[in-house]
């Protein structure tokens, strides 16, 4: 096929592709559409031809179309070499709208003067409902993986997701404070994944991990030259996580002199690189996290109290394990069902007195020290349920923290654990059943179980030779 033959079927060629196609005078009319375009939009090429392009109401060309006398759309201010990507929303003839991703370029003759320019539309409905759909069963992937990945039903916990819920629907600043390993991480993730600028970038720092020099060309980048090693301009995180949210771990570690600067980023909203005079402006929503005590860094000038006030609008505080036990059961039955899942052992359940032990020790480490020792165990298992022997020996040393149980004293508290006794005793020790008799889950006999100090073989003793 030569030239000429080419330019002759040119049009059939444009015809067959799927995309549809738009070729748009310098004034902004349609001189020309494809058959696409028809089927996808409803318009035929010769009702269209000679209209504005404002006729298909693209939310893209609304913000880029320019009243200054100078020309109508601000496609025609780029380079020569630039074409535009977007996502759009157009409205169809009959009035609907469509999800595009639209491609778009000036056209110039030979001597570099403006001839148009040329469109094409991906309809991109279906990817769109798709996503939305992935959307929605990871939202039910995480409804039975806890909240946003946090595992608890205690009420601390619940009472945390409730200010989660509420710190999401803001844009205040929010400091997480907790010990080590109580999942301030997740929290900060799970406020960005369920808050008002989900669709924004989500980027995290530790501040401990860093010197002050690397701390501050991190967060807020650098230019050439600005010091040794400093190669080409750098951008920092500020930058990155313009119109999201910027998560700084181990807040309490950063240097006195980073924290005025940060102090005037989050009163300003602009800061300059190192080693540049230039301010650029940012929209940025903080959120911090420390496991360090701000007011007593602040009583020995280790950190600067106008700060303190400027990250500490929304507080979230993250409950050790040890105040919150009843949530341990769940939370090894959900790490085993990952680490089940993870390794293909075949192990089954973990033994009373292993979950005892468990729900005893203190857990200084917090959840993550009881995903580690879960780890460990699925290390030294092979099959069958996890037993005392599985578990980390620091676990029963001496020494070992652990949690002190309560002995019940109120009525409630009597009758509550008469109640349990009497239903280990009529099954058994089945806590299954048992449960089902006092009509309350396994869990909870797990945990009055624990709370009451019951131990099953000397109830079941006690029954077989007289009354309790």
């Amino acid at each position: 096929m030569n030239d000429i033959e080419i330019n002759r079927y040119w049009g059939r060629v444009i015809d067959t592709l799927n995309d549809a196609l738009l070729i748009i005078s310098k004034e902004g009319r349609i001189l020309a559409a494809n058959r696409s375009f028809e089927e996808m939009t409803g318009y035929t090429a010769q009702e269209i031809t000679g209209q504005s392009c404002r006729l298909l109401r693209c939310d893209a060309c609304e913000k880029a179309i320019k009243d200054d006398g100078r020309g109508w759309c601000t496609l025609f201010d780029q380079p020569r070499a630039d074409i535009r990507k977007c996502r759009c929303e157009i409205v169809k003839k009959d009035g609907t709208a469509m999800l595009a991703l639209k491609n778009a370029s000036v056209l110039y003759d030979e001597d570099g003067t403006i001839l148009g320019a040329v469109e094409t539309l991906t309809d991109i409905s279906e990817l769109d409902r798709l996503d939305k759909r992935v959307a929605f069963l990871t939202r039910q992937l995480d409804a039975t993986d806890g909240y946003c990945g946090i595992i608890g039903r205690s009420p601390q916990m619940q009472k945390v997701f409730g200010i989660i819920e509420k710190a999401a629907r803001s844009d205040a600043p929010v400091i997480i404070l907790g010990e080590s390993g109580t999942g301030k991480e997740l929290v900060a993730r799970a406020i960005h994944d369920r808050g008002l600028r989900a669709g924004g970038p989500y980027v995290q720092v530790n501040c401990a991990a860093l010197n002050a020099a690397l701390l501050e060309s991190e967060l807020f980048g650098h230019v050439k030259g600005s010091f040794t090693g400093a190669f080409r301009d750098r951008k920092g995180r500020f930058e990155s996580a313009d119109g999201g949210e910027l998560f700084l771990d181990e807040i309490g570690d950063i240097p006195l002199p980073i924290q005025i600067k940060l102090l005037r980023v989050l009163e300003t909203q602009r800061f300059e690189r190192v080693g540049d005079d230039q301010p650029r402006a940012v929209d940025v929503r903080i959120i911090t996290a420390t496991n360090k005590d701000l007011l007593s860094l602040i009583a020995q000038g280790g950190f600067r109290q106008d700060l303190y006030f400027r990250i500490n609008v929304i507080p979230i505080h993250l409950p050790p394990l040890r105040e919150r036990t009843e949530d341990i059961p769940l939370l090894v039955e959900t790490f085993m069902q990952r680490l089940k899942s993870k390794t293909g052992k075949p192990i089954s359940g973990i033994h009373k007195e292993a979950m005892d032990s468990l729900m005893r020790y203190a857990f200084p480490g917090n959840v993550r020290e009881l995903k580690s020792a879960l780890q460990y165990a699925f290390t030294i298992a092979e099959k069958g349920p996890l037993d005392i022997s599985h578990l980390p020996p620091q676990m029963f040393a001496a020494d070992a923290p652990a949690v002190d149980v309560p002995v019940p004293g109120n009525h409630r508290e009597r009758r509550e654990r008469r109640e349990l006794i009497d239903a280990l005793q009529a099954t058994g020790g089945n806590q299954t059943r048992a449960a089902q008799l006092l009509g309350i889950n396994r869990v909870t006999v797990w945990n009055r179980m624990r709370k009451y100090g019951l131990d099953l073989k000397r109830e079941l003793t006690a029954n077989s030779t007289g009354p309790a």
